[in-house]
């Protein structure tokens, strides 16, 4: 039987084996360079899932393998990054090359700022310090607070390595370098919203000690607003049921600190409903104009192309919501008019803020927060793999085509927000909670790869 080795697995091996070659080799050849004078030339970063899978580099990643080349390695007691003691194998080191692998366990912001970005190489004689930056995982955002907020208002952004932010850019090209905040533990930032940010949205990108960021493509994306009841989008209402919430209940008070409202919104209980009672559904109702003026394919396809993985589309909001809201009422964002109210199935999706871990908690924001729901998460393509043509398609052929949020106040089961088996249910109470919500929109969630080497 022949067994044919894939050819992409070809150039890491006879790279891999050359360098052991040349460092056993070479060792043999210098058992009396001990204790001799060390000197570092290059680093290489070593990385067979590269195009590039030998790179001279200038700083390199937790985890990561490197080439050192140079000379006086035979004989080598000691290598410390960061201040770290590192170890390294014997069988890898030669006079004049060695590899050492950068321990998950390096301290990066809080090693000693004498010994941070350098590695240290000693032997029985001689040492000598590399300046050379060694870098945390890759940072990622994963969530920012408010994603269309005012100019001038401070946003969170959150995510993992985000140290020592010293650029932000925005949307546009718009560049911001003072008056950010980062975290010690690189989970989040803050930053001054700029003026001038595109429309058109996009990611915003962030440079960290640890490199470059983006965000996902949502932020500050006009193109995909479906109702911001300022003009943009609109507000559907019809009959004289309780429920409807008609113009005369949209609110235009300015409300919230530090993300405040913006012009016209709308209030999940109307003023002139004092409360909503136990176990009903579909308490309020608030919809776009539907038929004849939603025009989703046209809106937003040539920002979010009909063929884009559902899990890369979302549905956002901003949501105000000033007093704790508990233990009872959710929102029915409801993809089509077709929703009697009580369906945890199909085109729809319960968004129940105050479930977290199984538990009913208390929740309420100071300002507008921004939520994201992507459109997997919907009930009726959360099963399989999905694309944004189906939902297109799915609301073109619905005899109602307008999308809207209603407040229910049912009683909650957790398997049905959890998906998983349970018998915690949580029965309804009689409610006065204020909910406030704006700028409903679609937004693309895919990211931009940022690569170090650009």
């Amino acid at each position: 039987m022949k067994y044919i080795l894939n050819k992409k697995y070809w150039a890491p091996i006879a790279l891999f084996s050359m360098m052991v070659f040349s460092m056993l080799f070479t060792s043999c050849d210098n058992n009396d360079s001990e204790g001799s004078t060390i000197t570092i030339t290059k680093v290489f970063l070593e990385d067979v899932n590269s195009s590039v899978p030998d790179r001279e580099v200038s700083f390199a990643r937790l985890g990561q393998l490197l080439r050192i080349e140079g000379s006086g390695f035979a004989g080598l007691k000691k290598v410390y990054i960061n201040g770290y003691s590192t170890y390294f194998n014997v069988v890898f080191v030669s006079n004049t090359s060695m590899l050492v692998s950068i321990s998950a366990d390096t301290p990066i912001t809080d090693a000693d700022p004498s010994v941070r970005n350098t590695i240290r190489f000693v032997n029985d004689n001689n040492e000598v310090t590399f300046p050379f930056q060694i870098r945390a995982g890759k940072p990622s955002i994963i969530s920012m607070s408010n994603t269309m907020p005012n100019p001038g208002e401070t946003i969170i952004v959150s995510g993992t390595g985000l140290t020592e932010v010293s650029k932000v850019v925005f949307p546009g090209n718009v560049e911001v370098t003072t008056g950010i905040t980062s975290d010690e533990e690189g989970e989040s930032f803050t930053v001054v919203v700029p003026n001038g940010i595109s429309d058109l949205g996009g990611s915003i990108y962030a440079e960290t000690s640890n490199g470059g960021v983006y965000s996902p493509r949502y932020f500050n994306f006009k193109k995909g607003i479906l109702l911001d009841f300022d003009g943009q989008g609109s507000h559907g209402y019809w009959g004289t049921s309780t429920s409807m919430i008609q113009p005369t209940d949209i609110e235009s008070a300015v409300l919230g600190t530090g993300n405040t409202s913006q012009g016209k919104y709308v209030p999940h209980r109307p003023a002139r409903i004092a409360s909503f009672d136990a176990a009903k559904n579909r308490c309020s109702e608030v919809w776009t104009a539907g038929n004849g003026v939603d025009n989703w394919r046209a809106q937003l396809t040539p920002y979010i192309p009909a063929s884009t993985a559902l899990d890369k589309v979302a549905f956002q909001f901003d949501i105000y919501v000033p007093d704790v809201w508990r233990e009872s009422g959710f929102l029915k964002i409801c993809m089509i008019n077709n929703f009697n109210g009580g369906e945890w199935a199909g085109a729809c999706y319960n968004y129940v803020p105050w479930i977290k871990d199984g538990k009913a908690i208390g929740v309420n924001t100071t300002g507008w927060i921004t939520v994201t729901i992507p459109l997997n998460k919907f009930y009726a393509w959360s099963k399989e793999a999905f694309t944004f043509e189906t939902v297109l398609a799915y609301r073109e052929a619905a005899t109602y085509q307008n999308f809207g949020i209603y407040f229910e106040n049912s009683d909650v089961k957790l398997s049905n927000v959890t998906g998983n088996a349970s018998e915690v249910e949580f029965p309804s109470k009689a409610t006065s909670v204020k909910v406030y919500t704006d700028n409903w929109r679609i937004v693309p969630l895919d990211t931009p790869v940022y690569n170090d080497f650009n």
